[in-house]
């Protein structure tokens, strides 16, 4: 559940393009007013903070006259006031939102970029006033935050207050699931040294090394469910309206599982058939068939899940085209 990456964020900008375009346009269309350009500066800072109280993703407006130089400093929005008062003066002119904007009588939208102040990835939505006469008053811009347009359009902005609560609650989970393998090493660790004494006294006793095996693959399993959950759940970003994102994680999770039943099934075996009963042995077996029978199951839901997603993919496709 960790923040989402530049990749992460132009996928679900690729997604939701169409969304993030109607959206913004009705805002701006709305919002922009030729007499914007006659008002003050902390008249121009209430007006955006009104408007941040619907749509906080907004971070940045700033007014450019007909030749692309600014003439108002950075209008900051209410959630990102760190932003220094800057701005005035600056010829934008060579910027793709002004070149878009003075061949358009739309609104128009750029493609996502690197935000020279924020260090995030945002966009810019601008369009031009015009006077009476038609001549050209302006250009009114603002830059949006784009993971936060995608954050409110899928309306996941609530979830990102209780990130820092969840990955807390499985990192301490992640820490007893290390300390128990931890203990388990330590337990494998006397197991070697009483199979290391057996040897010193030529003891005959052939189940000993088993002891060190169970606890060794026990920690293993405990601490590749950690690991797992550790990456799932607090390193990674997760993608929780994304159906490959709880593929990912059920597929990983079975897999750790699989991997030490199938261990503990053939020390099982082992262990049967060095005994000349060979008690437990047929178990053994079955253990191993429930955990290939467990392995297909994941496969076919691996396959079916990843054929659902491609068709629920190309069914969005053909209706945005």
């Amino acid at each position: 559940m960790s923040k989402m990456s530049h990749i992460n964020v132009i996928e679900k900008y690729d997604e939701h393009r169409g969304a993030i375009y109607h959206l913004l346009s009705s805002i701006l269309g709305c919002f922009a007013d030729i007499k914007m350009f006659e008002q003050s500066q902390k008249e121009l800072a209430e007006q955006l903070h009104s408007l941040c109280d619907y749509y906080p993703f907004i971070s940045l407006l700033y007014l450019l006259d007909s030749k692309g130089k600014q003439c108002c400093m950075n209008v900051a929005g209410r959630y990102f006031k760190d932003n220094r008062k800057i701005g005035r003066g600056f010829d934008r002119s060579k910027r793709p939102y002004y070149l878009m904007a003075v061949d358009s009588d739309s609104i128009v939208m750029t493609e996502p970029y690197l935000s020279s102040v924020r260090r995030e990835l945002c966009l810019s939505v601008s369009i031009k006033l015009c006077n009476e006469d038609g001549s050209t008053k302006g250009f009114v811009i603002l830059d949006i935050d784009l993971s936060s347009i995608i954050s409110f359009l899928t309306g996941d902005s609530k979830r990102i207050y209780f990130d820092p609560y969840f990955k807390a609650v499985y990192s301490i989970i992640v820490l007893g699931l290390f300390c128990v393998s931890l203990l388990l090493l330590y337990l494998a660790g006397k197991e070697c040294w009483v199979v290391l004494q057996a040897l010193l006294t030529h003891s005959e006793n052939k189940l000993l090394p088993f002891g060190v095996v169970i606890y060794l693959t026990l920690a293993l399993a405990i601490f590749d469910l950690g690991k797992t959950t550790l990456e799932e759940e607090v390193l990674l970003y997760k993608d929780i309206l994304r159906h490959s994102s709880t593929r990912r994680t059920i597929t990983r999770f079975i897999a750790a599982i699989i991997i030490a039943v199938s261990i503990e099934a053939l020390l099982m075996i082992f262990k049967s058939a060095l005994k000349e009963s060979g008690e437990h042995i047929i178990q053994g077996v079955w253990i191993i068939l429930a955990a290939g029978f467990l392995l297909l199951c994941l496969a076919i839901y691996v396959y079916l899940g990843s054929k659902a997603e491609v068709m629920l993919i190309n069914i969005k496709t053909n209706k945005e085209s």
